[in-house]
This record gives C-alpha cells, structure tokens and sequence, in this order.
C-alpha cells in the first residue's frame, strides 16, 4: 500500500467533515421525527415511514438525479434559495449535506424509533403522574433508555454517508475539496488504472466500516439488528 498524497488526505478530511455534520444534523433534526413515528397513531405514520425509508429502495443516482432538478434554478428548492439570496446548492459542499441527510435518513431515524418505541409505556405514565414536564422526562427517562439507538443512529449514518458514491457524484461533480469525496477519488484513481493508490484507499475504507461494525457490537446492539422494523 502507497502513502496517501496530499489529494487523497483532502478527500478524507472533506469527507469526515461531511459525515460529521450530516449525522449530527440528522440526529438533531431525526429524534423529534423518530419520538413521533414511535408514538403516534396517525393515519399518516405510514406515509411518512414510507417516505423515510424511500432512499433504502431507491438507487443512488436516481435520488441524486431528483434532489439535482430539485435544487436547480428551476427546482423549488433552487427557486427557494435564490429568493433569500443564497448560493445555489449544486456542485457545493451544502448541496452535498442536504442530499446527503436524506439519503442517510432512514440509517438515523430508524434506530431511534425502535429504541423509542421500546420504552414501556408505564415508565412514561409514572412520569407524567410525578408531573414531570416533556423536557425532564425526555432528558432523565428516554434518553437513557434509549442510549443504545442514539449509538446506532450516530454510526450507521457516519459510517452510510462516508461511503457515498452515486448520490455525491450526480449533486456535487468531482470538484477538489469542495466535493471530492473519498468514494470518487477512488473511482478517478481506477479510471486512471492507478490501481495501488486505489487500493490503499480502498483498504482503508473497508477498515473503517470494519471498526465502525466493532464499534457497533462493542456496545451491543449489533444483536438487535441494525435496521430492523418496530
């Protein structure tokens, strides 16, 4: 395996950073949405789960053709963002971030509706009967109960939205350290048959899911599956 250039380094450091920042915005934006679909019995629960779990049936290239015209100067998104002022998202770093939420969505949302959906009930009910207010029950009940999701959530979509590949290449093209993501610096060294720096990216992507799965059943919920439906 060769050392990494500086270009390879690059492509890692934006590609962590994108990871961080969408799971964090994810988890930030996905526990409220989790809470609702673990709790709620409104007819719509099934059409927002659909809607949730959509990128998991869904090839890549087609939710990046769609978030591309969506985003376009055309699109509403496009239109949205040229009405407050704001730089369109295509081919930038933020396009990247708010295609990427939604294709990693269902990898965060769906580990913290089973683990919401697992609190017994009457640990909320005693709750409530001590007059505890939302904020404290949620912060001393839930998410202690909940702890193992929370991991699951903060790993799977880590480790789901630093593997992209189709989604990022059709929203964000190949532009260096703005994004170029470790998955297309891959894929420029193959297509130049630059097979020995391909390898040793390669190498260390599949190192990283390997200690990211470790991680995982380290702290015991690889047992209870990583996706698995309530």
């Amino acid at each position: 395996m060769l050392p990494l250039d500086a270009e390879a380094i690059d492509s890692i450091l934006l590609s962590l950073r994108l990871s961080a920042t969408v799971t964090g915005l994810l988890i930030l934006l996905g526990t409220p949405l989790a809470w609702w679909l673990a709790r709620t019995r409104s007819p719509l629960k099934g059409m927002v789960e659909a809607f949730v779990v959509l990128p998991l049936f869904l090839p890549p290239t087609v939710l990046g053709f769609y978030m591309l015209l969506a985003m376009g100067p055309r699109g509403p998104i496009g239109a949205l963002t040229k009405a407050l002022g704001l730089q369109g998202l295509p081919f930038t770093f933020s396009g990247l971030v708010v295609t990427s939420m939604l294709y990693s969505l269902p990898f965060v949302v769906q580990p913290l509706q089973n683990a919401f959906a697992g609190i017994p009930p009457r640990m909320l009910e005693a709750a409530q009967s001590l007059r505890a207010g939302p904020w404290a029950t949620f912060g001393r009940i839930v998410l202690p109960l909940s702890k193992r999701g929370f991991v699951t959530a903060a790993v799977t979509g880590f480790a789901h939205t630093i593997g992209e590949f189709g989604v990022v290449l059709m929203v964000g093209g190949n532009i260096p350290s703005e994004t170029r993501l470790v998955s297309i610096e891959i894929y420029d060294y193959v297509e130049a048959f630059d097979y020995p720096k391909a390898h040793t990216l390669a190498g260390l992507m599949v190192a990283f899911a390997f200690f990211m799965l470790l991680l995982l059943y380290g702290f015991g919920v690889g047992r209870d599956g990583l996706l698995r439906r309530s």
